[in-house]
């Protein structure tokens, strides 16, 4: 009795080398079909019938189709490799440009930052400076014009103030005119005048009466006919007023 012998051999799976033969051998037996079918039954009552024709194929043509297939498959693999390195290097390419481009923002921005704190500095140093100058200009304090307390400073000064206020005059005018009326005496009085006698004695280093001094008195000078600039001044203004300066008096006035 024959052992079933079925089991004895094992099934081998079709791999793709066996479905690309395969398919060979059908596109072959399609041909084949075709040729006959192209082939008329009966070709004439005079003529003899064409005997059948058979298709040929060999393991060479199988073997063409499978390497033209392969063929393909091998283009299409290198073409799709290729896509996907110039995909790869554009990738890259685009990965260095956006690094590349990182740094050059990240390097200006540092640029901008530094120029910024530059600036930053040199005004703070500047208002720092300007600061200090206004600083000492405050604490420098000019010093006062000072005058001798005698007949000398207070001419001076009488002439400083004169010249504020443009009241003409000299230190000669004054100084002669003061030799002839109090011979430098700033408390001189005289009691024996007229105007002496309405009670208005002419005063001071210029002899200048209560009224007089009052009318001409000088901003910024003492409201005294004693006070030595303030009766200076007076004076001068007064004269200014009447005969055009103190230097034009050579007598009583």
């Amino acid at each position: 009795m024959l052992k079933n012998t079925k089991n004895r051999i094992l099934s081998r799976p079709i791999t793709k080398r066996h479905k690309i033969a395969m398919a060979g051998v059908t596109t072959l037996g399609a041909a084949a079909i075709a040729v006959s079918a192209a082939v008329p039954g009966n070709a004439g009552s005079n003529t003899a019938e064409a005997p059948t024709g058979k298709v040929a194929y060999s393991n060479e043509q199988i073997k063409d189709v499978k390497g033209q297939v392969t063929d393909q498959l091998a283009a299409k693999s290198v073409k799709a490799q290729e896509i996907a390195a110039k995909k790869a290097a554009a990738d890259a390419a685009a990965k260095k440009k956006a690094a590349a481009d990182s740094a050059a923002k990240k390097k200006a921005d540092a640029a901008k930052k530094a120029a910024a704190a530059k600036k930053a500095e040199a005004d703070r140093k500047a208002k720092e400076a300007a600061s200090r100058s206004a600083q000492r200009v405050e604490v420098k304090q000019v010093a006062a014009k000072t005058y001798p307390n005698n007949l000398d400073g207070w001419i001076r000064e009488a002439l400083d103030i004169m010249k504020k206020h443009n009241i003409p005059g000299t230190y000669h005018g004054l100084h002669k005119n003061i030799m002839r009326e109090s011979s430098g005496n700033p408390n001189a009085i005289n009691d024996w005048d007229i105007n002496a006698i309405n009670g208005v004695p002419s005063i001071g280093l210029l002899q200048v009466i209560k009224p007089t001094f009052d009318a001409y008195h000088v901003p910024g000078t003492a409201w005294s006919q004693y006070d030595p600039v303030a009766n200076l001044t007076a004076a001068a203004n007064y004269a200014a007023d009447r005969y055009g300066s103190i230097d034009n008096v050579n007598s009583a006035y």
